[in-house]
């Protein structure tokens, strides 16, 4: 059965939407033209349709029923085909068939029964589940965290919510086996280690100088590096000492002419002499030296650049453990060293033949190293504080759980055994319902088979042209279609009716079919399947006569309903019209076993549709009908209108439709005293509807009001109409 519906950001309906909430098992609701009540149907019949995506509906323990609505589309897609689907029912089954049907049939409601008996018990307990738990939580949070929570907050650190709370000691209940200490225990240790926090540092990262030193130490910057000796020219160049002044002198000699004098003078044989002089040795030196000039350099760069990225960031550290005064200097001193030396290289490339000697820079790097190592080791120590601060801080927020699942053990062994019960009992209702389940698939097959055997569509044919004859439809008539298991309208001549079928011939053929539809089914295994009805203004472009035809077959429906008898569990009726919900929804079906029907109104303003629950008071109501409610309620206002009430249905019923008179009704008292307190409260109903009361009315009605009403109702029961006063009145005939 729906039990709610919430419609939103679809047609008049805004993004806050409407909720139809408690839906009973017969409802009804009242809205003009265009405030949204199609809109309501056409979800029901089509959830899926993306348009609806924000809409939903909510069903008795989570288990929908099959949908039939009636609206506009089901007339439109059930009369566009030009043949009506056959509906299947039980109208050819023989009594014995029907019979197992229905005592099969009645098995499953029986089972149903239960089942909604254990899923209601299931349930209470799981909501009674929920109460444990939640008081549980919010007690564990106002007894336990709130009282330590400034002293060891420290322990609290992760569980700041009371679900986390309540699951972290749950959890420690049956898990924490450190020692028990007292509180004052606790907070001594909490003021040291629950303060603030060391953290780990970074090892300063090592570097290796062999290679510098090994390019330092290379003998090449002390050879001096010359010409071949056994050329002509080599003494000359040796004695004069010019070897680099002629090595680069080669580099300007344009064809034969001296860049010296800017003479002719540079012969072939002079050039050839150059060329055997400053040999492959020579220039392999030259290479080998430029070469290591640049690894040297390189090598320098990359140092003097770590060192100082060292520098910087310790510098940002507040417990550098680097002796960065020092460091600072001895890096200075380095830089200065390494400055001298790219000279002496500078100078070794300039003049080859010169002998030199770098300055090395070992010492330095190794008092940098030094450095370095002393604060690692500092380094190392102090992360090895932090690893034991982590330990102790760990085993004090161990202890102090300890401590509290102590202090609070009663209520949690009394939370758990609860839990537990309550466990095992669902468990035990959850395994219920699946055998409830099991057995109701089973009868439902067996009702489905027997169904199969003894399904027609003939029998709603012969009931829908019953209907049809019985309300004065005689022109046309039911047959069975040429095509299997399909329907036509025909006329008495032969000729098809569909296309010239009125609008309110069309509304009751298909209302008709609708209701058959709403006993049977489409398929022979669909028959007795439990289902709910929306009917959504079944009487548009209605006679008046028909309007009462249809709401007499819908009442018959809801009283079933009420009774709990046949597969319809449910029905939910829209309307505009004020003449037809006041019939369908007469005060009289509200009599008897079931639930009364909840009442509805849907009202758009602003082009924004919204709804007014009324539940089981019907807001539509005639003007008799509330003069009898002002009686029923007049201990809730003044009064004061009391008198002028009672004259309007005396008259309403009596005088106007009863054609009776004052004297007719008095006369109806045997005893003369009887007759003049009649007499007495129809002069006062009369002197009181026509002239304003007096101070002394006002001031103490009740009296009189109750004395009169006892011989309003006596008028009614001596005149033979006292059930017309207990149906206005809401009194249950016995």
């Amino acid at each position: 059965m729906l039990e709610q519906i919430e419609i939103k950001k679809v047609a008049s309906y805004d993004e806050t939407g409407i909720q139809i909430n408690d839906l009973k098992r017969v409802n009804f609701i009242y809205g003009a033209n265009g405030c949204g009540k199609t809109t309501i149907s056409n979800f029901l019949l089509n959830q899926i349709n993306p348009k609806y995506l924000e809409c939903s509906s909510k069903w008795k323990n989570n288990t929908p029923l099959k949908t039939l609505v009636y609206n506009k589309a089901f007339r439109e897609f059930n009369l566009g085909r030009g043949k009506l689907e056959g509906i299947f029912t039980l109208g050819q089954a023989s009594t014995e068939q029907v019979a197992l049907i229905e005592s099969k049939s009645e098995q499953l409601k029986q089972i149903k029964k239960d089942g909604d008996g254990i899923y209601n018990s299931l349930k209470t307990i799981v909501d009674s589940k929920e109460q444990l738990e939640s008081d549980f939580k919010d007690n564990a949070w106002s007894d336990v965290y709130k009282k330590y929570d400034v002293i060891f907050n420290e322990a609290f650190d992760k569980v700041k919510s009371k679900e986390r709370f309540k699951d972290k000691l749950l959890v420690e209940f049956g898990s924490n086996t450190a020692i028990l200490k007292t509180v004052e225990e606790l907070k001594e240790s909490a003021k040291t280690i629950f303060g603030e926090i060391p953290i780990d540092i970074t090892e300063i990262p090592n570097f290796n100088f062999d290679r510098i030193d090994e390019l330092i130490k290379n003998p090449i910057w002390k050879k001096i590096i010359v010409g071949k000796a056994d050329v002509d020219i080599a003494k000359l160049i040796q004695k004069l000492n010019i070897n680099d002044w002629v090595n680069q002198g080669r580099d300007y000699i344009q064809e034969d002419t001296c860049p010296f004098c800017q003479q002719k003078t540079i012969t072939e044989d002079f050039k050839s002499q150059l060329e055997d002089y400053f040999d492959e040795t020579y220039i392999s030196d030259l290479k080998t030296i430029k070469e290591l000039k640049q690894e040297y350099n390189q090598l320098i760069e990359n140092l003097v650049n770590g060192l100082n990225s060292i520098e910087d960031s310790q510098k940002e550290l507040t417990n550098s453990k680097l002796n960065l005064e020092v460091f600072s200097a001895y890096l200075k001193t380095l830089i200065s060293q390494n400055t001298a030396n790219n000279e002496i290289l500078k100078g070794k490339i300039k003049e080859p033949s010169r002998s030199f000697e770098l300055t090395s820079l070992k010492d330095q790097l190794a008092l940098i190293q030094g450095l370095i190592n002393d604060a690692n080791t500092e380094i190392i120590k102090h992360n090895s504080i932090v690893l034991n601060f982590k330990t102790e801080k760990s085993n004090l927020i161990n202890e102090v759980w300890k401590f509290l699942i102590e202090e609070y053990k009663t209520h949690i062994t009394v939370y758990n055994t609860s839990i537990t019960g309550k466990n095992t009992g669902i468990s035990k209702l959850e395994t219920q319902i699946e055998t409830k389940r099991v057995s109701y698939l089973e009868i439902k097959a067996e009702i489905t088979e027997l169904s199969k055997t003894v399904t027609s569509v003939q029998p709603t044919i012969d009931e829908i042209n019953r209907l049809l004859i019985s309300y004065g439809f005689l022109n046309f008539k039911i047959v069975p279609s040429t095509e299997e298991g399909f329907y036509q309208i025909q006329r008495e001549n032969g000729e098809l009716a569909e296309s010239t079928l009125s609008e309110g011939e069309i509304t009751f053929i298909t209302f008709l079919y609708y209701l058959q539809l709403a006993k049977g089914g489409n398929t022979e295994d669909s028959v007795n399947d439990e289902r709910i009805l929306i009917i959504d203004d079944p009487i548009s472009s209605l006679d008046s006569n028909v309007l009462f035809v249809v709401s007499t077959l819908i009442k018959e429906i809801i009283k079933n309903i009420k009774g709990d008898s046949g597969n319809i569990k449910q029905i939910i009726i829209l309307t505009h019209n004020v003449y037809f919900h006041k019939e369908v929804s007469y005060e009289g079906i509200n009599r008897g076993p079931g639930d009364r029907p909840f009442f509805w109104i849907l009202r758009k303003n602003n082009k924004i549709s919204s709804i007014y629950p009324y539940h089981q008071n019907n807001p539509i109501q005639t003007s008799y009908e509330l003069l009898w409610r002002e009686i029923k309620d007049w201990e809730n206002n003044s009064g004061t209108t009391i008198q002028n009430t009672m004259r309007r249905i005396l008259e309403n019923y009596f005088n106007i439709l009863g054609k009776k008179r004052d004297d007719y009704l008095i006369g109806k008292f045997i005893y003369q005293e009887e007759r003049d307190i009649c007499r007495s409260l129809l002069s006062w109903v009369n002197e009181g509807s026509h002239t304003l009361p007096d101070d002394l009315f006002i001031e103490l009605p009740e009296g009189t009001i109750i004395k009169y009403l006892k011989v309003f109702e006596n008028i009614f029961k001596l005149t033979g109409n006292i059930g017309h006063f207990n149906m206005m009145m809401g009194i249950e005939e016995v």
